[in-house]
């Protein structure tokens, strides 16, 4: 792999912010982002690029390309819980497992939007069609994970109501806003691009480089959480990414995705959700240790992926591709 595509990566505002976080953290510095702030940028940029996306998929219309790309988002994240649900249990509870799972069945948004930072510094096309992908990977995960719940779990008496877990699948803030966000923009198209431009875009990579100064506090904070973990689930927080991406890689070559396109269909498959799944495990899983399936995918997965992982996949495709 160049090593010049990790040090293009690190050297990114957005991610040597992450770094800065997290030292603040070891160093045991008083900087506190407030609480209602990360939120609100987590808002944005949920909107932003679900706006621009939109606007992108008008460009770009329904054709097979977008069809197969969008299939081939809803295999992974069903299949991905599956597979790695029972490597976990080797370890692992089915209650645990089934979150982890579901957790890693899923996506980071910020991760993707990270990656669509890192093609555009080294100007590499990719289409907005993608975030329609990254839309629909969020809810499935869930789904599945609950379903390994209810046919492996050792309380079969537990009853889920299912309205819940739908309506917290599909209408959480994030998958509600991006995708609400992704159907304004077809509607509004390019006119709608124009007027919205300067604080979409405008504003975009400052409130990214915000938010991630806040994720390295977060990160940071979570990591004496893995010490109860053990290196198994360490090394599965590293390694399936890994794998993931690789999986994904195979089918964007197979599908003939360009070289933009495959990277972030890779990083969707190896990201991992530290928001919408949580959220939905902790309601409808109690039985699950949060700290589990939250420091992996944050503390872990997440700062792997935008130092490491990004870079990496992309040297795969360079290979594969050439």
């Amino acid at each position: 792999m160049d090593v010049s595509l990790i040090v293009s990566n690190i050297l990114n505002p957005p991610v040597l912010f992450f770094f800065l976080g997290m030292t603040a953290v070891f160093v045991k510095s008083d900087l506190e982002i407030p609480a209602p702030i990360p939120k609100l940028f987590s808002l944005y940029l949920l909107f932003a690029i679900g706006f621009k996306g939109g606007v992108e998929l008008v460009k770009s219309g329904i054709t097979q390309d977008v069809m197969l790309t969008l299939g081939a988002a809803v295999l992974m994240a069903c299949f991905v819980p599956v597979y790695t649900f029972f490597i976990l249990k080797i370890k692992l509870g089915n209650y645990d497992a089934a979150a982890i799972a579901a957790t890693y069945g899923s996506i980071s948004a910020v991760t993707f939007i990270t990656a669509s930072a890192f093609l555009t510094e080294l100007d590499i096309a990719f289409d907005g069609f993608m975030v329609a992908a990254l839309a629909l990977m969020e809810s499935p995960a869930i789904i599945v994970g609950l379903i390994l719940v209810n046919l492996f779990a050792a309380n079969k008496e537990q009853d889920f109501e299912w309205s819940e877990v739908l309506r917290e699948a599909f209408l959480n803030s994030s998958v509600f806003l991006l995708v609400g966000s992704l159907i304004i923009g077809v509607l509004t198209g390019e006119h709608g691009w124009e007027v919205l431009e300067p604080f979409t875009q405008g504003l975009f990579y400052g409130v990214l480089t915000f938010f991630l100064l806040d994720m390295g506090l977060v990160a940071a904070r979570r990591i004496k959480d893995l010490q109860t973990t053990g290196v198994f689930l360490v090394g599965f927080a590293i390694l399936i990414p890994v794998v993931n991406a690789g999986l994904g890689l195979v089918i964007a070559k197979l599908i003939g995705m360009s070289v933009g396109n495959a990277l972030l269909f890779s990083v969707l498959c190896a990201s991992a959700s530290y928001i919408a799944v949580p959220a939905a495990m902790r309601m409808t899983v109690p039985e699950a240790n949060p700290s589990l399936y939250v420091s992996t995918a944050l503390a872990v997965t997440f700062p792997f992926n935008i130092i490491v992982g990004i870079p990496l996949y992309l040297a795969g495709i360079e290979f594969l591709w050439s």
